[in-house]
């Protein structure tokens, strides 16, 4: 197996250590997922702009950063990125019933939830390619055309982030673990 190396603020590349030390500075310590896309100072600073930029930029708010988010880690099975989710959702008070849906796969408790995560999710699957219609019932469910485009940015970052972990297999940070998740196999008929 392919090693990467989970860097401190003092072993990462010089390019990456101000990033790090923002990442700090928000969350009091770096987390795994920077701590090794560091190795990289483009994918770092980059990722930690556009979470940045997701969360004060775009017309969401937290509960529905939090269903982009946790459906897109979901359906990538991110083992790191569905624990560090929740964990950030119960710092940002989100209710405990919109995040439990998304980690299981069950309703969320609003219809208007659940468009966002039925067009998250086709924007995913789909690869950007969704139908006028499946525009058009996001739009129905009370969502706006800035809002198609804002979920790009959410899905590129959870993008970056889902794919960094795959590939590290990087460990969960030790604040997470107690919301350790696996992706449900479904029941047998």
């Amino acid at each position: 197996m392919i090693d990467f190396t989970a860097h401190t603020i003092d072993t990462a590349p010089e390019e990456s250590r101000a990033t790090m030390e923002e990442v700090k500075s928000a969350f009091g310590r770096v987390s795994g997922l920077i701590a090794v896309m560091a190795e990289a100072p483009a994918l770092a600073k980059s990722y930690w702009q556009l979470h940045h930029t997701f969360m004060t930029e775009t017309t969401f708010d937290k509960d529905e950063l939090t269903v982009i988010w946790q459906t897109i880690n979901v359906e990538h099975e991110c083992h790191y990125c569905v624990p560090g989710h929740t964990g950030i959702a119960k710092k940002m008070k989100v209710d405990d019933a919109i995040t439990n849906a998304l980690r299981d796969e069950t309703p969320l408790p609003t219809a208007h939830l659940e468009a966002l995560r039925t067009f998250t999710l086709q924007i995913v699957r789909q690869r950007g390619n969704v139908t006028q219609d499946q525009m058009q019932t996001f739009l129905d469910a009370g969502y706006t055309k800035r809002q198609i485009l804002e979920v790009l940015v959410g899905t590129a970052q959870k993008v970056m982030s889902n794919y960094t972990n795959a590939i590290a297999q990087t460990p969960v940070d030790p604040a997470m673990q107690a919301f350790a998740w696996e992706k449900a196999t479904p029941a047998l008929v």
